[in-house]
């Protein structure tokens, strides 16, 4: 549980032409999990025939081990729905528990990936 002055963890989804991105915001810790999950369940209902999903973290400040378990949950469920999940612009902090675990080669992860669309492009 967060004790911090950081805004609550959010997510928002944007259709783009390769598939849905959720953008995700905050601290990905036990209280924000299950809002992840709830997303991404979202983001591969609103187009099931998606090939690709994308999870944009560069908004995330704070990834723990319940966070990485909601990652971990998602190439699950993407992979079942046939579907590539990739994760783009990790920040520092989940780029470390990505290597610290071995996380990183389970996940795709594009640190340069521009997953998120302009306006003009959604």
């Amino acid at each position: 549980m967060s004790h911090s002055t950081e805004p609550p963890f959010a997510t928002a989804l944007h259709g783009t032409t390769a598939g849905p991105i959720v953008q995700a915001t905050g601290e990905l810790d036990l209280d924000a999990a299950a809002t992840l999950d709830t997303a991404l369940r979202r983001a591969l209902a609103v187009d099931p025939s998606a090939a690709r999903l994308v999870i944009d973290l560069a908004g995330v400040t704070f990834c723990d081990s319940c966070g990485l378990g909601a990652l971990l949950r998602a190439r699950t469920e993407t992979e079942r729905a046939g579907v590539k999940l990739s994760l783009a612009h990790p920040t520092n902090a989940v780029v470390r528990l990505l290597e610290i675990t071995g996380a990183d080669h389970v996940l795709t992860v594009d640190p340069d990936e521009r997953a998120v669309p302009h306006p003009h492009e959604r």
